[in-house]
């Protein structure tokens, strides 16, 4: 298994916690899997995108540390997102072995993904950006981005539900599975007590930020939903966490107190701006992030979710209030 980014492609941690970086077509490079050893063979955490690369990536990995499919006796995701989701299908039908997820997980799955390939959730979506400011031109280029994702989350996998407060033994230790809103409805991390390990998805990240989108046709308190899990997720005694992204570290607490405190002066930021400028959440987008992703419709969709995140949840506040002029919201604070 060739190495990635300068970094060996898989690492070995005690406990019999295998980190395996699954290579990503986008700027974040690769996505971690886990795989978790016990007696009766491995469980399988996030296998990653479903590309020709990331396949190729865990075949020889795999091979290289002697693992079968058949020893893959359990698959569990901690969110929908596709870099988490896309093999989860593929595996399956190579181990046999369960799909578990949360039913909230899933039923976001299959809006994006499902019987009619994600087209309701497309119109939602445009339809939404459109409300909020962004031109006919760029709204135009997300369903084929949307539409892009289909074959890297195919076969979709046959999933059994899972909630939070269940307890799973995983690597010879029992983990406590936590409700973990806001990156992602319905996502899940797990803390093992007598460990001190946390298996945090994309919840808590060591050096960059999780992205936190509204999501059409849910709630659009993410951005509070999102800053109370890290609250609570900050009073967990960790020792070593495992992120979905970037490399295992300590400091869980303060890294998710760092998250809180970026999102409260990202709101101070914006309140600012539209304090001296009335203006639609996608002119907001454009002063926070504008070059870095123009032309770019996958980091355009991750800009504009996590603005309008932002922007709802100064207007729950009562920081700003929002205006339809010309069929687009203005808001002003």
């Amino acid at each position: 298994m060739s190495g990635l980014a300068g970094r060996p492609a898989a690492t070995a941690w005690p406990g019999g916690i295998l980190q395996v970086r699954v290579p990503l077509p986008f700027s974040l490079k690769w996505v971690n899997s886990y795989l978790l050893r016990d007696g009766r063979g491995y469980t399988l955490i996030d296998p990653g995108l479903h590309t020709p690369e990331a396949v190729e990536a865990w075949e020889g990995g795999m091979a290289a540390h002697g693992i079968g499919y058949p020893e893959i006796h359990t698959i569990i995701l901690t969110h929908q997102h596709p870099d988490h989701y896309g093999l989860a299908g593929w595996f399956q039908a190579r181990s046999g072995a369960p799909v578990l997820m949360s039913a909230e997980s899933h039923a976001y799955a299959q809006r994006l993904w499902g019987a009619d390939g994600g087209a309701a959730f497309a119109d939602e979506l445009t339809a939404l950006y459109a409300l909020h400011g962004m031109p006919p031109e760029v709204v135009a280029t997300m369903r084929p981005h949307l539409d892009g994702f289909i074959a890297k989350v195919s076969p979709q996998p046959e999933v059994q539900y899972i909630t939070a407060g269940q307890v799973f033994r995983m690597a010879e230790t029992d983990w406590q599975s936590i409700d973990a809103p806001g990156h992602a409805g319905g996502q899940l991390c797990f803390y093992a007590p007598a460990k001190r390990w946390m298996l945090c998805g994309d919840q808590v990240l060591p050096t960059i930020t999780p992205n936190i989108s509204v999501v059409p046709g849910e709630d659009d308190r993410q951005l509070e939903r999102f800053l109370a899990s890290l609250w609570e997720l900050a009073g967990y005694d960790v020792e070593l966490a495992f992120p979905g992204h970037r490399e295992p570290f300590e400091r869980f607490g303060e890294r998710a107190a760092e998250l809180a405190a970026h999102h409260e002066r990202r709101l101070a930021n914006i309140a600012d701006m539209l304090r001296e400028s009335p203006g639609s959440a996608y002119s907001v987008c454009m002063r926070l992030f504008g070059e870095r992703i123009a032309g770019d419709a996958h980091h355009m969709r991750f800009a504009m979710s996590e603005t309008l995140a932002h922007v709802y949840h100064l207007e729950h506040r009562n920081v700003i209030a929002g205006r339809v002029r010309n069929g687009i919201v203005e808001y002003f604070a």
